[in-house]
């Protein structure tokens, strides 16, 4: 079975090689400290929000190809925020998931919600590279890293105040977990075959500290599953294609919260 996860990593780290020659790491940090904001904390937001929906951007899949080619990322995320999102998630892989760092951009300059850069962090300069560009938060795949480099680089992202997900895929993966880490999400797409199941979720739930805001990641497109994840200890959940393969993808989530108040 094709190994998609490292055909992205690999891929990933000749990109970060040049963009550095490019653009090296010590002009973006002189870069950063001419250009404060106020960052907005994920893992509040998703803590006391009802329904804790990331609203996710994404034009495209490596396992589906083109979800939602022509999408308008200002048009969309702010849709998202409008119709009830707690935070916005900016896919901003762009071979693979067909996103940029000029869509981080777009949504960061309008929203009045946490917004997490989601990509395939493998070097720290990724999360300067995500400071730049004022997300609020990083994921860290622990797939894609050794438990030091997660260790390190979440450090590295709360020197920045920079909310961290780690993203777990298995009951392996549990041991990446450190006490920095009150953000923990669970990836129900095997990052291998990209073979999606809810059931992940629920399997790991007992397995993670109760003290942190567990995520939800993939998969979900039925509030009936958001309502048993709750019941089991999840407070956030990253809906992105189903919501994207609509036309519309605000009044998708506007439907889908308006199935949870209902409930």
């Amino acid at each position: 079975m094709k190994d998609i996860l490292s055909d992205i990593v690999a891929h990933k780290r000749v990109e970060v090689a040049a963009q550095k020659a490019i653009y090296p790491l010590d002009s973006i940090c002189r870069e950063i400290e001419r250009n404060t904001y106020k960052t907005l904390s994920l893992h509040e937001a998703l803590a006391k929000d009802d329904f804790g929906i990331i609203a996710e951007f994404k034009r495209k899949s490596p396992s589906k190809g083109w979800i939602h080619r022509d999408a308008d990322v200002r048009e969309v995320t702010t849709s998202y925020r409008q119709n009830g999102a707690a935070a916005l998630s900016v896919l901003t892989d762009e071979v693979f998931f067909g996103g940029s760092l000029a869509d981080l951009d777009a949504v960061v300059a309008e929203s009045d919600i946490p917004v997490l850069r989601k990509d395939f962090i493998v070097d720290e300069y990724q999360i300067y590279e995500a400071k730049l560009h004022r997300a609020n938060a990083i994921l860290l795949i622990a797939a894609a890293i050794t438990k030091a480099e997660c260790l390190r680089f979440t450090e590295i992202a709360r020197q920045l105040e920079l909310d961290v997900l780690l993203e777990l895929h298995d009951e392996r993966e549990i041991e990446y977990i450190a006490p920095q880490h009150n953000l923990i999400g669970v990836n129900n797409r095997n990052l291998g075959s990209f073979v999606t199941t809810v059931d992940k979720s629920f399997e790991m739930a007992e397995l993670l500290p109760k003290n942190a805001v567990l995520v939800s990641e993939s998969g979900i497109s039925d509030p009936q599953t958001v309502r048993q994840l709750r019941q089991v200890g999840y407070r956030g959940f990253l809906i992105g294609e189903n919501f994207m393969k609509n036309g519309t993808p605000g009044e998708s989530l506007t439907r889908f919260i308006q199935s949870l108040q209902a409930s």
